[in-house]
């Protein structure tokens, strides 16, 4: 006797919330050298720790963004990602975000959050694509040789007779 496996409609397949899973968020990642940003996209409010997070709003490792990224430019690119696809106010994020320096994990963030709304919402791809968020910065530091004195360019000095 042979059982049939279930078979899942392509429609389930692409659809980021599964009936069969019991997540109410998306799950995505975004890297830029070794900071990594885990970015989880809400449809819905929820509470995480002591915040309750609507639509619109953005928490990073539990603190609004535009405190945990004190300067202007923060605020700016992740209202800009919001404003280009037209959902300021239908999405609220919460992201835990380490490893790195600020601007790194700046970056992070926001190839997260693109990441996420091209799960969410596939037809925000075009639009995300041209403006460069969906692509990772992979440069990492270069690392040390054996043999350089200590740096990774740096050779030693020949004589000149």
């Amino acid at each position: 006797m042979v059982t049939k496996k279930s078979e899942t409609t392509e429609a389930e397949a692409r659809t980021p919330y599964n009936k069969k899973s019991k997540k109410s968020y998306t799950l995505s990642v975004g890297r830029r050298r070794s900071a990594v940003a885990r970015v989880r996209l809400h449809k819905t409010p929820i509470t995480w720790g002591a915040f309750e997070v609507k639509p619109g709003e953005v928490y990073v490792n539990e603190k609004p963004i535009d405190t945990y990224f004190k300067d202007t430019q923060a605020n700016a690119l992740f209202q800009e990602i919001l404003k280009s696809t037209n959902t300021t106010t239908k999405y609220g994020f919460t992201i835990k975000v380490s490893g790195g320096g600020t601007k790194g994990q700046l970056n992070a963030v926001l190839h997260g959050i693109a990441n996420s709304m091209v799960e969410a919402e596939g037809n925000h791809r075009p639009i995300l694509k041209k403006k460069g968020l969906l692509t990772r910065d992979p440069r990492v530091r270069q690392r040390r040789k054996v043999g350089m004195g200590g740096k990774s360019r740096r050779k030693r000095q020949s004589p000149k007779r």
